[in-house]
């Protein structure tokens, strides 16, 4: 029975990412990892019982990734299944989307932005838990005081998806 969830797991040039959507939008998507089992485990849940493979639906976000890798701008304009997150967490989210590429934000303007000035540790949080990585850029925001702040994927990988969009490196 098909469900209309897809998924697909690609190579990129910096390792193998995982996208997984639903029939609202995308609800995954994931940072590279060195293998092609690793980000099939990203994504483990609903591909084990609903997803199908699918190729042909995400051809066009691959593209877009191959393009966003080789260090050019690239919009990521799809609908997104935010279905199970917070009003707070999709606030943030939305925020997050509009920072410009090659440009950051810190956790404390998105605060101020979503109308939350004191919700700087929240933000960072509701960061942690982005779902849909690079299209939503929690890798563009950074701690008040110009340093990198947390990052799920970990420092490096910060600093990769920060170098490829020519963003000088904080301390």
């Amino acid at each position: 029975m098909d469900t209309g969830w897809r998924y697909l797991i690609f190579s990129t040039r910096h390792g193998w990412m995982g996208c997984l959507s639903s029939p609202k939008g995308l609800v995954r998507v994931t940072l590279p990892r060195q293998t092609f089992p690793q980000a099939l485990d990203a994504l483990r849940g609903r591909v084990e019982t609903e997803a199908l493979w699918s190729p042909r639906a995400f051809s066009d976000l691959v593209g877009r990734f191959t393009t966003y890798f080789n260090g050019r701008e690239v919009a990521f304009p799809y609908p997104l299944d935010f279905t199970g997150a917070t009003p707070f967490q999709c606030r943030v989210w939305e925020a997050a989307r509009a920072i410009p590429y090659g440009k950051t934000s810190s956790y404390g303007a998105l605060a101020r932005q979503i109308g939350q000035p004191g919700a700087m540790r929240a933000v960072g949080q509701a960061m942690g838990r982005n779902p849909v990585a690079i299209i939503v850029p929690c890798h563009r925001v950074i701690a008040s005081d110009g340093s990198l702040g947390g990052f799920g994927h970990g420092p490096e990988m910060k600093r990769l998806l920060l170098r490829l969009e020519r963003i000088a490196l904080p301390r």
